[in-house]
């Protein structure tokens, strides 16, 4: 392998390493901030200890987003220098915010809200949480922001052989945020309610601790799941619209359509033969996928061949074609995992208003490995996301061979990933036993414990 090849697989390995925490953390923030709450408009004791159960959690989750997270924004400058010169001017603008702004607004009141139970007022404390909701939120959109000019440059000028910002306020309504954005925000709503319906539902099954305390718990991640689940499908569909008219050969790379058609077939399952372009099997449903990017029967999809020929006439001879099979599979992965979320939670709901889950136990035992769905459809969405977009690592104006560094040797890229793959999976294990430890407690909290969270972990990170 050479540095390129190394550098990306660098960059693949930590981003999903790090986007497994981060999904959670969007949510999860916003349901302990819906616990404290009730809470604080109830006087219900048991919303707190609720809200102190599940904010260990969320505490152990953020302090590993935070490890994983600080390597990203140094790959910038260490494989990628070329792209970070290219694109610095741009891309330097949203990540600074986002550090300077809104992870300083999020880990101030964290450890605000941490240390403050005993300190501040019920509705000064709750205020805490809530400004780590909006802090996290925004830490994703400042990213977004970012990742966003890669998917549809705006706002820029080329000059001296760099792009140059000519207007801030165009990246903030760059239109692939505003369908990006509120994707990702359902999808870690969706993770951190599966999270909670999961752990509920173990000691539901196990007759461990308060059970009444994890009925509730529940009942909330009940809610957030079925909104969310189906939210998330809508918002992504508006964006796999956006994407039909701005990258379109990412869509049609996620459909194996090797060929322009009008009006377009879905495919349900396709074996392709990458090398010729050409199916080798498939099963495909006439005209739904016009259908599904135009919401009309008569729209054309534009094929892998035919995208092809244009851009080798618009930027010049290359393969402008990704790797179908890993766009084609991402797709269906985040697809299906995403159905099966959605038929779960109505499933749940359905047997909680019956009063009969608790008496289903085969379902109980089924809901902890459910957890795993959202991560799954998650890690798929940003690979299709990212692979989607190759050659390029800025659409239309910079190609991945051209943003990887020129003076760091494959000797080097090969040892940093060696080092950061066995360090991230080092923390991974960590983090699986800390969190698992921590949902197995029985959600009792003793009277002189009653008033804190008993975090030493986020003094040590």
């Amino acid at each position: 392998m050479d540095a390129l090849t190394l550098a990306r697989w660098q960059f693949g390995i930590t981003t999903i390493y790090h986007f497994f925490f981060v999904p959670l953390t969007l949510g999860l923030s916003l349901l302990v901030a819906i616990m404290e709450t009730a809470y604080v408009r109830t006087g219900n004791e048991q919303f707190k200890r609720m809200t102190q159960f599940w904010g260990r959690l969320f505490l152990i989750n953020f302090a590993m987003g935070v490890v994983t997270g600080l390597v990203q924004e140094f790959q910038f400058g260490m494989n990628w220098s070329s792209y970070s010169r290219f694109v610095g001017d741009i891309f330097g603008a949203p990540l600074a915010i986002e550090a300077l702004l809104a992870f300083f607004i999020e880990s101030t009141f964290l450890g605000i809200w941490i240390f403050g139970w005993d300190k501040l007022s019920k509705r000064t404390h709750l205020f805490m949480i809530w400004l780590v909701v909006l802090g996290s939120n925004l830490s994703a959109f400042w990213i977004l922001v970012a990742n966003s000019f890669m998917q549809e440059p705006v706002g820029y000028t080329l000059r001296n052989g760099r792009a140059e910002m000519t207007n801030f306020f165009a990246l903030l309504t760059n239109p692939n945020v505003w369908v990006q954005f509120p994707h990702v925000l359902m999808s870690g709503i969706a993770t951190a309610s599966f999270f909670v319906l999961g752990i509920s539902a173990y000691h539901l099954l196990h007759k461990k601790g308060d059970l009444d305390l994890f009925r509730r718990s529940l009942n909330i991640g009940l809610i957030a799941a079925v909104i969310s689940s189906f939210l998330v499908s809508i918002v992504g569909h508006t964006q796999a619209q956006h994407m039909v008219q701005v990258e379109p050969m990412k869509m049609a790379a996620a459909e194996a359509l090797w060929n322009s058609e009008q009006p377009a077939s879905f495919s349900l399952f396709t074996i392709g033969n990458e090398k010729d372009r050409k199916d080798v099997f498939a099963i495909r449903i006439p005209d739904v996928l016009s259908i599904l990017s135009f919401n009309s029967v008569d729209g054309q999809v534009q094929g892998i061949n035919n995208l092809q020929a244009q851009y080798v006439k618009q930027y010049g001879p290359g393969d402008y074609v990704p790797p179908v099979w890993v766009v084609y599979w991402s797709f269906r992965l985040m697809v299906g995992a995403g159905t099966v979320m959605i038929l779960l939670s109505l499933t749940t709901l359905f047997l909680v208003l019956r009063k009969r889950l608790e008496k289903v136990r085969w379902f109980l035992w089924l809901l902890p490995f459910a957890i795993a769905l959202p991560y799954l459809a998650n890690s798929a969405g940003w690979i299709m996301t990212e692979v989607g977009r190759q050659p390029w690592i800025v659409f239309g104006l910079l190609t991945t061979t051209k943003g990887v560094s020129p003076t760091v040797g494959t000797a080097t890229v090969l040892i940093s990933l060696i080092v950061f793959t066995l360090l991230y999976g080092g923390l991974m294990v960590a983090d699986i036993f800390l969190l698992v430890r921590s949902a197995k407690g029985d959600g009792i909290v003793e009277p002189e414990e009653d008033s804190e969270i008993d975090m030493p972990l986020v003094g040590a990170y």
